[in-house]
């Protein structure tokens, strides 16, 4: 009970905006129950014992790796990855897991989507027996934090130029030489699945991309949080330099073989970020309709004022399309007739959607909007990070451009 005491000029201490709305206007997410249920509500679960403390690590840049380990003691790394030992999550469970915790914070939905999406996945797809008996469960588990190192300094959006190399050594170890960048939970003290261009002349596989199990305490691996950022403050993104860094023969992941299978991980956790960007835009609306609700002016709630009601009106609209996007995404995905560039439309409109969505929800706080603990601009900057990763919007454009008139535009 607050032992708040008005005084002439405040009436409010603070708005209650943490609140869940649940909302759903058309009812897409109505008939869920079974085991989709219980995941979404483990991911609720998650999202309401973070909303009242994440924004003190968002704001230190602090990332507190037992947030990690709680997503994994609830079971919420799966991602929709069919493996034996791993909880079978569908597609719709696996979209409102991403969808929730991103409601509560984005730097939560990126360690799902790190975690779970890029290097468990990485692992149930590639990986040998051995690689799996040791790693698999404790990655599902967040006993160990696993981290996906593809993107390099010199090489965003065009990674497939990746310049990374793995050299064969004669008795068929590997030397790792090269720079990543950007690379979530790279320097947590766990294990990287590093993405390298053999570097072996006569070899079958010289000049293919492959990719390699490398726990961090490796002597010549060495990674540093990214500083300065003003987004995903509460994960770390790490800058890796590979010096010499010498692997045993089974280090390689045996059924990685060429970039098309790192794409092929970045496929399947595009349709993630549409999801992540949703509850993202969730989050502001809700947000904003509280604050709307009890905050008073010229005598009245924010709410009944007509360009209110219109702003609230237009959110609404736009997030009701991105639930509607994102159930069509599950079901075609289940259904196994998701192809790639459709997954790419669902992320070129669910995170340009949230981007606007989150500038309305700012707006109509006013000067309240910019404070941390209304969650707003925490949102609104972390939305940034997700409508980059996992391919930009002009690379969306791209894709989908070729795909619907048949002429590729890539420079």
């Amino acid at each position: 009970m607050s032992n708040f005491t008005p005084h002439p000029g405040q009436r409010v201490e603070r708005y209650d905006v943490d609140a869940r709305l649940d909302t759903d206007y058309y009812a897409v997410f109505s008939d869920i129950d079974g085991a989709d249920r219980d995941a979404w509500n483990r991911a609720k679960t998650f999202a309401d014992e973070i909303i009242p403390v994440i924004g003190e690590y968002w704001d230190r840049a602090e990332y507190n790796v037992a947030f990690a380990r709680r997503l994994g003691e609830l079971d919420l790394f799966a991602d929709g990855i069919v493996h034996e030992g791993l909880t079978e999550l569908s597609p719709l469970a696996a979209g409102l897991v991403n969808m929730e915790v991103s409601r509560g914070d984005g730097s939560m939905g990126t360690i799902v989507a790190v975690q779970g999406g890029l290097a468990l996945r990485t692992l149930a797809l590639f990986g040998s027996a051995a690689q799996k008996t040791q790693h698999l469960a404790a990655l599902s588990r967040g006993e160990v934090l696993g981290a996906f190192a593809l993107t390099e300094p010199d090489h965003g959006s065009d990674s497939v130029s990746l310049e990374s190399t793995a050299t064969r050594n004669p008795d068929d170890s590997w030397t790792l030489n090269g720079v990543k960048k950007w690379i979530g939970n790279g320097a947590s003290g766990g294990i990287t699945f590093v993405w390298a261009r053999v570097d072996s002349k006569g070899s079958d596989d010289h000049g293919a991309v492959r990719c390699f199990l490398v726990p961090q305490e490796t002597p010549g691996y060495n990674g540093e949080p990214i500083l300065g950022k003003t987004s995903l403050r509460a994960i770390h993104q790490a800058h890796i330099t590979l010096t010499d860094v010498q692997l045993p023969a089974d280090a390689v992941l045996p059924g990685a073989k060429s970039f098309k299978d790192a794409s092929r991980v970045l496929y399947a956790t595009r349709s993630g970020v549409a999801w992540s960007a949703l509850g993202h835009a969730t989050a502001c609306y809700e947000v904003a309709l509280s604050y709307a609700t009890q905050r008073i002016q010229f005598g009245k709630p924010l709410a009944a004022f007509q360009m209110v009601q219109e702003r609230l009106t237009q959110m609404l609209d736009d997030l009701t399309s991105m639930q509607l996007y994102c159930r069509r995404l599950a079901d075609l995905e289940a259904s196994g007739g998701l192809r790639p560039t459709q997954a790419s439309l669902a992320k070129y409109h669910n995170t340009r959607t949230a981007r606007r969505v989150a500038a309305t929800a700012r707006d109509l706080l006013g000067g309240n909007g910019i404070l941390l603990e209304h969650r707003i601009a925490r949102h609104m900057a972390d939305i940034e990070s997700i409508h980059t990763y996992e391919g930009t919007e002009s690379v969306q454009a791209l894709l989908l451009g070729r795909d619907i008139t048949g002429v590729g535009a890539f420079a």
